[in-house]
């Protein structure tokens, strides 16, 4: 036969009792099952075979040779069915104007555009796609800042014949706990005032003016006598 002017692949699924075809579509591979066309030679090879399994002898033989026939035959009425099973198949496909391609109307179809999605994509469904590919983005950007300000190797030793470890997780407990300055962030350990930027490391002290006391937290007056409070250094 000539050639099939419809999608690129196709699956035979037919049998000496008949003809049936499953296409796909071009796009997402979709499937669609042509209706099953019986064959008359394989049906009277099937009734022969039967009854050459019951009685034996020459009826055996003349199924065997019926389906010998329909196999013979069967050129022109396969490619007769598989016609019919193409124009069935054109009715639930769409061929795109643009590209060619035939697609299915359920996922691979755009109504409004009268093209394929591949052509012409549906303006929701990509939006809706771009919105979570940038939350995705944006979630995995943050994470790696965050593990960007995380000391994982301040206990690793870098001594020369050191064996190379993993800090356990009380070793990186300990090095999130140190102390850090207010200002920049930088580690300042004991030290009154911040190495890298000069901030002071230790807050302001409030004494009171009336008895001297210095309080917990930051009162606005003495817990002790009611005074107002000063800060001192």
């Amino acid at each position: 036969m000539g050639m099939i002017q419809f999608v690129s692949n196709y699956d035979d699924l037919s049998t000496d009792k008949g003809y049936q075809f499953k296409f796909y579509c071009d796009k997402c591979g979709n499937g669609y099952m042509s209706r099953f066309q019986p064959s008359l030679t394989g049906t009277g090879g099937s009734l022969l075979r039967a009854a050459g399994d019951i009685f034996g002898g020459w009826l055996s033989s003349a199924g065997n040779s019926a389906y010998e026939i329909q196999r013979a035959v069967g050129g022109k009425a396969h490619d007769e069915a598989l016609q019919r099973a193409v124009e069935e198949g054109k009715t639930h496909f769409q061929q795109c104007s643009r590209c060619g391609r035939w697609v299915c109307p359920e996922v691979c179809w755009n109504a409004a555009a009268g093209q394929c999605e591949g052509c012409a994509p549906d303006f929701n469904e990509e939006l809706a796609s771009a919105h979570a590919q940038a939350k995705a983005d944006a979630a995995r950007t943050q994470l790696y800042e965050k593990a960007g300000q995380t000391d994982y190797v301040s206990g690793v030793d870098m001594s020369a014949g050191a064996a190379l470890k993993a800090p356990t997780p009380a070793q990186q407990q300990q090095a999130s706990a140190a102390p850090k300055c207010g200002s920049c962030g930088a580690e300042v350990g004991k030290a009154k005032f911040c190495p890298e930027c000069g901030a002071p490391t230790a807050p302001p002290r409030l004494t009171c003016t009336g008895c001297g006391h210095q309080p917990e937290g930051t009162p606005k007056f003495c817990p002790e006598c009611g005074a107002k409070m000063s800060v001192t250094s």
